[in-house]
């Protein structure tokens, strides 16, 4: 039986997580001096509230539950997608409780996801209605599935960050993107150069699945190689790479913000979440980075 204890911390945990990821001044994403035309960071605070209260309030332990009944808030509160992807991505995190690491937990949630999972989280996306949602041959969202959720996800994990997330147990949130924030918080000593340090890796390893819905595979792995280009000038760490971290920022917003690389950041609250919950970070551990050369 869950833990109401533990399914209120996993709550705080995720909406600290939401705050944090929203707060850093990241390459191409909404941040406190850094609105979208049709986006704000208010609407991002309120979304993250909106995440806190669903999963710190909600004692189901069913995944598609709690992403419906927490896209349905969003809706009702700030009115557009803001965070759908964070959302899938911390509802299998959010019922982790009880024996067991983090890692083992979530396999079990992953490995019980059933087609009813599948029937809500189709509803919430189509309530979402995220930006580039195209139309595929099988299991398609405007559907009723008929296989589990995670089947459905098996079927878009090639093409989507998230949807291979919950095939492969988070293993590129697990090896890869919390050890490139534990790296940056080693490196620069605060939670938001980390932040920003995991994005710039993400950026450079893994093309966003976001970026591509929208403009192409090409257009990707073309924001990839720039990520990749900043790295070689010393990242964050150099006043070369912070120059070329900047000029990419300028790419990413330009032409409406069509290069914003959301799942990257939905990704990189999911790592947030799991560094919390392992206690490598805690909500009062150090988070602004005074620099003046950066955004």
């Amino acid at each position: 039986m869950k833990s109401s204890t533990e399914l209120r911390r996993n709550g705080e945990f995720a909406q600290i997580a939401c705050l944090w990821e929203a707060t850093a001044r990241k390459l191409g994403n909404v941040h406190p001096t850094a609105d979208f035309a049709d986006t704000t960071y208010t609407d991002f605070l309120l979304s993250a509230m909106v995440v806190g209260t669903v999963f710190r309030e909600s004692t189901t332990t069913s995944v598609g539950e709690r992403v419906l009944l927490a896209t349905e808030k969003t809706q009702q509160l700030v009115g557009k997608n803001t965070n759908l992807g964070m959302i899938l991505l911390l509802a299998p995190l959010t019922v982790c409780c009880g024996e067991g690491g983090l890692r083992s937990q979530l396999q079990e949630v992953l490995e019980r996801l059933s087609v009813d999972d599948a029937r809500l989280v189709y509803q919430a996306i189509r309530l979402a209605s995220p930006a580039g949602l195209g139309k595929t041959n099988e299991q398609d969202v405007r559907e009723e599935p008929t296989v589990s959720l995670r089947e459905a996800m098996q079927l878009a994990a090639d093409r989507d960050q998230i949807a291979r997330q919950y095939v492969n147990g988070f293993t590129e949130v697990f090896d890869f993107g919390v050890p490139a924030l534990q790296d940056g918080l080693r490196r620069f000593g605060t939670l938001e150069a980390a932040i920003i340090h995991c994005q710039l890796q993400w950026l450079a390893r893994y093309p966003d699945s976001l970026i591509a819905r929208k403009n192409g595979p090409a257009t990707a792995e073309m924001v990839r190689e720039r990520a990749t280009e900043v790295q070689d000038r010393g990242g964050i760490a150099t006043p070369q790479g912070r120059a070329a971290g900047i000029a990419l920022d300028r790419l990413l917003r330009s032409d409406g913000n069509q290069l914003n690389p959301g799942t990257t950041a939905d990704l990189i609250t999911a790592c947030l979440f799991v560094a919390l919950r392992e206690n490598m970070v805690t909500p009062r551990t150090l988070f602004r980075w005074n620099i003046e050369d950066w955004l």
